[in-house]
């Protein structure tokens, strides 16, 4: 031993002896290797346990778990699993006592005796051989350190000089009897083990045992307890990967201890004692969002949503060891990233966000982009792109305005006719009457629900003149869920912006499927929400005033009329499924089930969207680039449609079709009454009249004798507005043909007249009908 080295050991030592003195002069004599008796009748010279200490256990990571309690990451500042003394393996509890405090379970906290010996060890060696302060103390000095919330606090559990060194000591030897007057030693020595700093950014045995073995702590063998327990004293120092040396040292000399005090055989010594450390390490846990094992962009709107929403601190997320329950869905989230990827590859300039919800509880199911969360370089993003506002939806509004229209009394049967372009009566585009067209061949005259699955610009615009303002839409997209960021809902309005309709605001994914998930839900609108329970170290809700921080799902019941949601059920049912002429939205289509659903393309080919439902989910597709205007290419039935089907293929293939209500009636008929039938002009007239109708007589060309009554215009049994127009449609005979006259017989010797085997009286060719598409909107 240098010169040196051995003055400042025997400084230790002289320093050693002053403070047993003073612990002694301190009037702790009674508890100081006596039987406790005498310290339980002198509990007022104890210094009340700090709440720090009364904890039985230190918190450890918060689990961030999914819907089916699979693992998404932990956050924390420590990596420290706390485990319970049974799920420690007995070696390693004999191995830590016998190197730091053989005589743990003799003493009352305190042990002069054991550390005058140690320090004697200590200086005859040359190094630290055995520990000085007790397990207890060192707990008592640990726990005050790690929970120190200043660093004046923080220099106070670490003061080694002068008084205030002493000072720190006599507390410290107070808290430590106090201590083992409160808990068992069994509860001491757990509490430390899963305290104490092992090293790599292991805390506690467990995440020792992990980082080093990749093994848990109930399973340690002997060599590896050995090392762990030598550890303790200077991890750094002593670290069996980075120097494996010190290592092999420190754990031969855990053993030598553990042999001489009777706990292992020589044999067991022999065998371990000399050979080189063996470490298998392990894969430090995931740590936060960008470590999710799933849903990285999910996990952030988690986090999101647990500080600003719920008001959770960081330190607690980091520290509090809460267990966080949400909404993933693991096999909505992995069917939703494969079914982005299919359509666009990782890193592509084009985002395509597929955001599932829940109708009826709003819980958050999947959120996919075709994005890696929060790390650098290509196909990085650290924006949740699921619920940023940035391009519109396009034609995906007009779904508002028609919600809007049925409840104002409107039928789905609501007929307009309109030209292309169409010139608004009600909007401005600055000072001029505000316009728009069609991308597409359109028949001038639709009713409602084929306007809608057909997506015509300009029956819509028609419609929202009808309402006269866009703030029904407005409102009801509101109602429905839609929050407007970008330009607030009152604003729109006071604006009286007519391309609302045409879904020219800047949209959330989320807002989208949200909203849509209120018709799914029969009018239940129910707030976005990826969290459904926050519990605390304990297992317990956390609790803020009183109160849990989570309060369960908040929905708000006819949000809009059940019946008017109902009704665009079955309406938007025919953008997606089979059979509808002009439809926009079939690549969606999963067969077997009954899926509605509205497509969009914004101004320019900027992005387009897709919203499918079922009554049990909503979800919504958006793609565009977020950083740049793009044309995207295609329409909403294109992109959109293909993504949502791909994610949605493999969920609803694994279940039972799910029928959506029937649409109501009165919300279907609104205000119009049914066409009658009638055969003469006259007739037509009166029954038209008394039936709410305004009777307007029409000549058209027909290949029918001129005056010959063809019928009506809405048909009869159809519907119409009561006052509208309904057209009287008479022959004028342009393009009559009289027959020819039937031909003479021949007389009876020129044949039999007949026909051959293969001819049939009145046979016409079998054509095809040509009511094709027709063109569409801006889907």
């Amino acid at each position: 031993m240098s010169p040196a080295l051995r003055t400042r050991v025997v400084g230790k030592l002289a320093a050693t002896i002053v403070l047993a003195g003073a612990l002694l002069a301190g009037m702790l004599l009674p508890f100081v290797g006596g039987t406790g008796v005498a310290a339980r009748n002198s509990a007022s010279l104890l210094d009340a346990l700090p709440v720090e200490l009364t904890d039985e256990t230190p918190a450890g990571m918060s689990r961030v778990l999914a819907a089916d309690g699979s693992l998404i990451t932990y956050f924390y500042e420590k990596n420290r699993t706390p485990v319970t003394s049974d799920r420690i393996a007995d070696v390693m509890e004999q191995a830590l006592v016998d190197i730091e405090d053989a005589r743990f379970h003799q003493h009352n906290g305190l042990d002069v005796q054991g550390t005058l010996r140690a320090l004697v060890t200590n200086v005859a060696a040359g190094s630290v051989r055995e520990g000085g302060s007790t397990l207890t103390q060192q707990l008592v000095k640990q726990t005050l350190v790690e929970t120190a919330d200043s660093a004046a606090e923080r220099q106070a559990a670490t003061e080694q000089d002068g008084q205030a060194g002493v000072a720190r000591k006599l507390r410290e030897a107070r808290l430590a009897l106090a201590l083992e007057e409160t808990y068992s030693k069994d509860e001491i020595l757990t509490r430390y083990l899963n305290l104490v700093y092992f090293g790599h950014g292991a805390y506690g045995v467990q995440a020792a045992a992990q980082t080093y073995f990749s093994v848990d702590a109930a399973d340690l063998s002997l060599p590896q307890a050995a090392m762990l327990a030598g550890l303790v004293q200077s991890p750094a120092n002593d670290d069996p990967i980075t120097n494996p040396e010190n290592a092999q040292v420190r754990r031969d000399q855990v053993l030598g201890r553990m042999l001489a005090l009777g706990h292992i055989s020589q044999e067991e010594h022999d065998a371990i004692s000399g050979t080189p450390v063996a470490v298998q390490p392990g894969v430090s846990p995931p740590n936060g969002c960008i470590d999710a094992a799933i849903g990285g962009f999910f996990c952030a709107y988690v986090h999101q949503h647990l500080v600003q929403t719920l008001g959770i601190d960081q330190t607690t997320l980091d520290n509090g060891g809460l267990t966080i329950q949400t909404t993933l869905r693991p096999d909505m989230q992995a069917a939703g990233d494969q079914a982005v990827l299919n359509t666009l590859a990782m890193g592509d300039p084009l985002a395509g966000m597929y955001t599932a919800v829940e109708p009826g509880t709003g819980h958050v199911l999947a959120m996919s982009v075709n994005r890696r969360y929060g790390c650098d370089g290509a196909g990085c993003e650290s924006v949740v792109l699921n619920t940023a506002y940035s391009q519109g939806s396009g034609s995906t509004y007009k779904v508002f305005t028609a919600a809007a229209a049925l409840e104002e009394g409107y039928s789905q049967y609501y007929t307009i006719t309109t030209g292309d372009p169409y010139v608004s009566r009600v909007y401005r585009n600055g000072g001029r009457p505000y316009s728009v067209g069609n991308a597409g061949n359109y028949p001038a005259t639709l009713d409602m629900e084929k306007a809608l699955y057909m997506s015509s610009n300009t029956y819509f615009l028609a419609l929202e003149d009808a309402l006269g303002s866009v703030e029904a839409p407005v409102r009801m997209a509101e109602r429905m869920g839609m929050n407007f960021t970008a330009t607030p809902a009152d604003q729109i309005i006071a604006e009286n912006r007519g391309s609302f309709t045409l879904g020219a605001e800047a949209t959330s994914p989320l807002d989208l499927a949200s909203a849509y998930s209120t018709l799914a839900a029969n009018g239940t609108r129910c707030d976005p929400t990826p969290v459904t329970g926050v519990l605390d170290r304990a297992g317990e809700p956390l609790q803020r005033d009183g109160a849990p921080v989570v309060t369960g799902d908040s929905c708000t019941e006819e949000a809009i009329p059940a019946g008017v949601a109902s009704t665009m059920n079955q309406m938007l049912r025919k953008d997606v499924e089979p059979g509808h002429s002009g439809q926009t939205g079939a690549r969606a289509y999963v067969p077997g089930h009954q899926i509605a659903g509205k497509t969009g393309t914004s101004q320019s080919n900027f992005s387009v969207a897709f919203v499918g439902y079922t009554p049990q989910y909503a979800a919504s597709v958006m793609v565009l680039n977020p950083k740049e205007n793009q044309n995207v290419g295609g329409f909403g039935g294109g992109k959109g449609a293909t993504i949502w089907h791909d994610a949605m293929a493999p969920i609803l293939g694994a279940q039972e079709a799910v029928p959506f209500p029937p649409a109501d009636p009165t919300v279907q008929n609104g205000n119009t009454r049914v066409v009658p039938s009638c055969g003469s002009v006259e007739d037509c007239q009166q029954a038209l009249r008394r039936a709410g109708f305004e009777p307007r007589v029409d000549r058209v060309d027909s290949d029918q004798p001129a005056g010959t009554l063809l019928g009506t215009d809405p048909a009869a049994g159809a519907r119409a507005v009561i006052d509208q127009t309904v057209s009287i449609r008479v022959s004028n005979g342009s393009s009559y043909v009289p027959a020819a006259p039937a031909p003479q017989a021949p007389p009876a010797d020129a044949g039999t007249g007949g026909r051959g085997d293969d001819q049939e009286d009145g046979a016409a060719e079998d054509r095809p009908g040509g009511n094709g598409r027709g063109g569409r909107g801006d889907d």
